[in-house]
């Protein structure tokens, strides 16, 4: 009796299925939605997104008076993550522009990685936004020459050339070049524009980047 019991209470045991892992960065991402409840940003403003040299250019409004600027980057995100939050980083805030920063880590997260798949991503990417916000202008901001990530140079300056070359293809896009900027006269990264990690850059190498990306920018 008692085993016919048991066996009987056994059947009404479902086994529960294993909790799903959350993707990455999705706590980042559920941060802005609650920045969002809070003070929800306006509309049409330009839009930063990508990995976290633009995440750590917390003062990024200070360096661009003249326009309003939300920025939506987080982490180490690679461009398949920035792809995957679309719906959540870029098509609520109706961006009158959307400047990218994005693919270094994806060649330092997998250096097998092939640089032409690095700008296939790019365009994937770019595709998925042109087709919710066909006439918004893109700015793609080229990977930087990170002292840290050197031995990948070749890899992101043929990244670098191949999606500027798919830039100088579409309409309202352009390819903003960093690089040749941040880099001393022996052709390496200057050393007094990154922080410890000698991969994010301090003030002084933001304010390399400020008026070259000044000119890209769409006036309100």
């Amino acid at each position: 009796m008692v085993l016919a019991c048991y066996a009987a209470a056994s059947l009404l045991i479902v086994p529960q299925k294993p909790k799903a892992p959350e993707p990455p960065f999705y706590r980042d991402v559920l941060e802005f939605a609650k920045q969002d409840a809070k003070s929800r940003p306006a509309k049409g403003q330009i839009l930063f997104i990508g990995s976290s040299s633009f995440t750590r250019w917390t003062d990024v409004g200070d360096y661009f008076p003249n326009h309003r600027i939300l920025n939506r980057a987080f982490g180490g995100s690679s461009l398949p993550d920035v792809t995957r939050y679309l719906d959540r980083v870029v098509f609520p805030y109706a961006p009158r522009q959307i400047v990218i920063y994005c693919g270094e880590n994806d060649l330092a997260g997998d250096p097998r990685l092939a640089a032409y798949k690095v700008a296939n991503r790019f365009t994937t990417l770019f595709r998925l936004i042109r087709m919710r916000l066909p006439n918004v202008p893109i700015v793609y901001v080229s990977m930087k020459p990170s002292p840290s990530r050197w031995f990948l140079r070749s890899k992101f300056i043929a990244a670098n050339r191949w999606i500027a070359e798919f830039c100088a293809r579409q309409r309202a896009t352009q390819f903003v070049n960093v690089w040749d900027a941040m880099l001393d006269d022996q052709g390496r990264p200057k050393g007094d524009i990154f922080v410890d990690d000698r991969l994010h850059m301090n003030a002084t190498g933001y304010r390399i980047w400020q008026p070259i990306l000044e000119q890209a920018l769409v006036k309100d």
